[in-house]
């Protein structure tokens, strides 16, 4: 479970940790097929939960996960013998005991397996380790004498190194009895083949505007421009909330005004856009720029072939999406950049390439292609 000393690779800064999300919001859908199958004796003992990041994967999960431990195995009492019917609603009262235990972090009956704290470096590892999953192979041998049934959250199952995937696969191959795996998953496409195929999977949709207004609301986030939020974050509350946090309205506003003067390009913006990701402890600013700067190019692409890239994320930004996109081949052009300097983008994080060098060569390739795409 939680260790307070060290920070929880699954939180959200600015955010309730999902364990303590008082509900789930815009996804009813995947809840009511988990209780489906519930209901009619069909509880998979592998659930792979996916869909965007943000839009309340790992909230279900931790509700499947109480709900599991909090409803009795023996679900009896209709008349004539027959099974009462399977509960309508995952949830369960917050003063339960398995309600009061997960909150505490004291729940024996649930294993959480996440990225660990690194000792030595002083910092949260970049992967899941095998090690952490022989120490869910101790706990679930451990806890097998106890009786009734027990929980795996897996968060994110996509940042298993190969290792640890290969050891989790051997459990879902041969699961412990009264053992339900619960992996959360924003890329499925990155776990083994094998992996995907022992589990059932619950696809979460993306939130709609006024689910993600209630859901920040409920976080206790403030939403500022609703409706451009709501563009940027894609239905993602998780999404939503980092752009709050880090002025992401602002930034991306900062991103169209410099651009609004393209084919001429604005040199002094450009460098002071750049200097943002470059200054000490901005690691979260330049993810935040290289994100609104792929947004963006998704964006001119989708007017390209679309007419138009959807209600507006900041002032004046239609007017320039149609101005730099005017038809179906411009739309082709930013999207064949919006792939490639995606792939720079990565490779000059994984080479540690300087944060404000990395953003202005971006600027520098956009101004090149508007160039070549305006007359």
């Amino acid at each position: 479970m939680s260790d307070a000393a060290h920070p929880e690779p699954d939180r959200v800064e600015g955010a309730p940790h999902p364990r303590d999300a008082a509900r789930l919001i815009g996804q009813g859908a995947a809840e009511a097929a988990f209780l489906d199958a519930y209901g009619a004796g069909r509880l998979h003992h592998a659930w792979l939960l996916t869909g965007p990041l943000g839009v309340g994967k790992a909230t279900l999960a931790w509700r499947i996960a109480r709900f599991l431990l909090a409803t009795p195995e023996d679900t009896g009492g209709g008349f004539f013998g027959e099974p009462a019917p399977a509960p309508a609603s995952l949830d369960i009262p917050a003063d339960h005991p398995v309600a009061r235990r997960i909150h505490a972090g004291s729940e024996g009956r649930l294993f959480v397996l996440r990225r660990a704290w690194d000792e030595d470096r002083k910092r949260l590892k970049t992967v899941i380790t095998v090690d952490e999953v022989r120490r869910m192979k101790t706990f679930l041998h451990m806890s097998s004498a106890d009786g009734g049934r027990r929980a795996v959250i897996v968060d994110p199952a996509d940042e298993m190194n190969v290792a640890a995937a290969n050891a989790l696969l051997k459990m879902l191959e041969e699961p412990p009895h009264g053992v339900t795996f619960l992996l959360v998953s924003h890329q499925p496409s990155r776990l083994l083949p094998t992996i995907r195929s022992r589990c059932r999977e619950l696809r979460l949709a993306t939130l709609a505007p006024d689910d993600l207004a209630e859901a920040m609301a409920v976080a206790g986030a403030d939403a500022g421009n609703g409706p451009a939020l709501a563009v940027l974050a894609a239905g993602s509350v998780g999404e939503a909330i980092r752009l709050a946090n880090l002025d992401g309205l602002d930034t991306y506003a900062a991103i169209v005004a410099l651009f609004s003067t393209l084919p001429r390009l604005d040199r002094p913006r450009a460098l002071k856009l750049a200097d943002m990701a470059a200054q000490r402890g901005a690691e979260e600013k330049l993810d935040l720029l290289l994100t609104l700067m792929d947004l963006f190019l998704a964006r001119l692409a989708r007017t390209g072939a679309l007419g138009a890239a959807g209600p507006e994320a900041a002032p004046g930004e239609a007017a320039l999406l149609a101005r730099l996109a005017p038809g179906a081949e411009a739309g082709r052009r930013w999207a064949a950049l919006h792939q490639s300097l995606g792939a720079r983008a990565r490779h000059g994080r994984a080479v540690n390439l300087d944060p404000a060098a990395l953003i202005l060569d971006m600027v520098l390739k956009i101004d090149e292609a508007a160039r070549e795409t305006v007359a």
